[in-house]
């Protein structure tokens, strides 16, 4: 605990910065392999689909946490589980600096996916505790633009880190970062009531209006198979299963179709493969806002949110155009928009669970609904790495371009415009879809 004769104002936004470094993290150790698959494929001689199965094994140990890390964090708090997952992570990606073949990249990708699965589920729960309804979009925003801020650096980095020390101390370097972080985080961040530095001013704005409830400490005798039965839960877990494999697509496998079918260097990949992921950034950051900025000007906060989606949504099909445009700078430019889109959209979808499921069991729901996301990615990595070996990169595009208008559709079938924030848990006996 810290003991301080003063406060600091707007300290929340402080919490949110390391949210958003830890972010940066998390995205540098998960996409540092991609950045170097081009050279490792070469020195360990693994093919595509055996390159599928190494990102497959990532999502399949981050999926099956997924749900468990968030039941962890209500069950013992964020501040305890987040700090000791960044550890877990942070050694597991320092541990590829050992490994020999394939195999050996997929066993620790597993263990990183182990470690990793914590990081939104926490970020979320964060975002119900610390801030006011009309301040979640924009920190989930940082918090998505946290993962494509790690994108964006990755490639420069990993490229700089490989040619001046080699691959395996670039393994090392990113995963010492994540510890780093963590002394920080135990030292500044705990509950808003406990915390000494907060003022009684900023603990008002954050109890403004109904508030989503503590850090994990109260008693919740709503069973989690409550959840299962409602639709507003398989509505949002289905559309992050339909459109969650757009990112993973894109981050596992941008680096690679940019040499194989584009025929970029590595030092050209370190050179153009953050400009995407900038554009992530933004849309991360200009969703959160503007449903935000809806809100402010008096618009329903659910009608809000389904808004922002359908614009992204819209420009989604674009991708389509990436593999049949000759000119690479045309193709990074689509990718650009695409990536915007998503992020927005992705946004505004995780910022719909802080705003309708209750704080003692939210990072719960968030890991169940999170789920969606790695069911959607070990279906596709896999699937995307035969359709690549036996046919091309065009089949992908042209299915991804199509992921997003089916997901709106769920999202339209389970949440309702009159929905209120927080919903109220049914009985046990209750709530059948």
């Amino acid at each position: 605990m810290i003991h301080a004769a003063f406060k600091l104002r707007n300290l929340r936004w402080l919490i949110a910065g390391l949210l958003f470094l830890n972010t940066v993290n998390n995205y540098i150790d998960r996409q540092a392999l991609a950045i170097m698959v081009p050279h490792l494929s070469r020195e360990f001689g693994i093919t595509n689909i055996q390159y599928g199965y190494i990102t497959q094994s990532f999502l399949i140990a981050y999926t099956a946490m997924y749900f468990v890390s968030g039941l962890m964090i209500d069950r013992w708090g964020v501040r305890i589980v987040y700090g000791l997952a960044t550890v877990w992570w942070s050694v597991a990606a320092m541990l590829h600096a050992t490994v020999r073949s394939a195999f050996g990249l997929g066993l620790f990708q597993f263990l990183l996916g182990v470690g990793e699965s914590p990081n939104f589920t926490a970020a979320q729960k964060v975002s119900g505790i610390w801030y006011p309804a009309s301040e979640r979009g924009m920190v989930n925003g940082l918090v998505q633009a946290g993962a494509v801020s790690g994108a964006i650096v990755t490639p420069p980095m990993i490229v700089f880190l490989m040619t001046r020390f080699g691959w395996r101390w670039a393994f090392v370097a990113v995963g010492a970062l994540g510890l780093a972080w963590v002394a920080a985080w135990f030292y500044l961040y705990h509950s808003p009531e406990a915390h000494p530095l907060v003022t009684d001013k900023e603990l008002e704005l954050i109890r403004e209006g109904t508030p989503a409830g503590s850090d994990a400490t109260e008693s919740n005798r709503t069973s989690w198979t409550v959840l299962l039965r409602m639709r507003l839960t398989w509505g949002l877990l289905v559309a992050r299963v339909v459109s969650d494999p757009v990112w993973w697509f894109y981050l596992f496998w941008m680096p690679k179709y940019l040499s194989d079918a584009r025929g970029f260097s590595m030092a050209l990949i370190g050179l153009t493969a953050w400009v995407p992921y900038l554009f992530s950034d933004a849309g991360s950051l200009i969703g959160g806002w503007a449903s935000g900025r809806m809100m402010a000007r008096g618009m329903p906060l659910i009608r809000a949110r389904k808004l922002v989606m359908l614009c992204s949504v819209l420009l989604m099909p674009l991708g389509a155009i990436i593999p049949f445009t000759s000119s690479s700078t045309f193709a990074i430019a689509i990718i650009s928009i695409v990536l915007f889109a998503h992020m927005s959209w992705k946004t505004n979808l995780t910022t719909l669970t802080v705003d309708l499921y209750p704080g003692p069991i939210l990072a719960t729901a968030s890991g169940l609904v999170g789920l969606g996301s790695g069911i959607g990615g070990i279906i596709f990595t896999v699937v995307s790495g035969y359709i690549i070996q036996w046919h091309s990169y065009t089949r992908v595009f042209l299915i991804m371009a199509v992921l997003h208008p089916i997901a709106y559709l769920f999202v339209r079938w389970a949440v309702r415009d009159h929905s209120t924030a927080p919903m109220q848990l049914p009985d046990t006996s209750e709530g059948t879809l």
